[in-house]
């Protein structure tokens, strides 16, 4: 199965670089996967209304060059499903047996584009709480794993 995480901005701390790297390693053995980090825009703080959607157009259009025509996309966004980690296994057993990459996107600071939801075939949320991309990030790699490890009946998820 191939996965791929394509993401908005780049881990900028050691501790988030070592701890997915960590966890890029153990789902080496249960899917193909690949992170794809897309330039996040710089913009100030505070930014009209206007500017805000300028910025998620922007970086929309970076994401959606880097998703197959076939993948699978799945936005991680706050209005998506929720679902626990034995369902969340479920839907990656689905999602492999439809032979097709399955591509998780995470947006920047401002949420991703109307293009790249309209491009999304699903959407998933973690919680109702707002993460910041690279919180964000760990968790999806933490739960792709656990989804796998349920899914081979082996020891981690309790």
């Amino acid at each position: 199965m191939t996965v791929r995480i394509v993401c908005v901005g780049k881990l900028k701390e050691r501790y988030f670089e070592d701890a997915c790297a960590e966890f890029q390693k153990r789902l080496s053995r249960f899917c193909a996967l690949e992170i794809i980090e897309v330039p996040d825009e710089k913009a100030p703080e505070s930014l009209h209304p206007a500017d805000e959607d300028l910025v998620r157009e922007k970086e929309g259009k970076r994401i959606l060059k880097a998703i197959g025509a076939k993948d699978f996309v799945v936005a991680m966004a706050i209005d998506g499903k929720q679902m626990t980690s034995e369902e969340f296994a479920g839907y990656l057993a689905v999602r492999e047996a439809e032979a097709r990459p399955l591509t998780f996107v995470i947006g920047g600071s401002l949420g991703l584009s109307p293009e790249v939801y309209a491009r999304a075939n699903a959407r998933i949320s973690f919680s109702k709480m707002t993460f910041p991309h690279r919180i964000a990030r760990l968790l999806l790699l933490e739960q792709l794993y656990r989804g796998f490890k349920i899914r081979a009946h082996e020891a981690y998820h309790k």
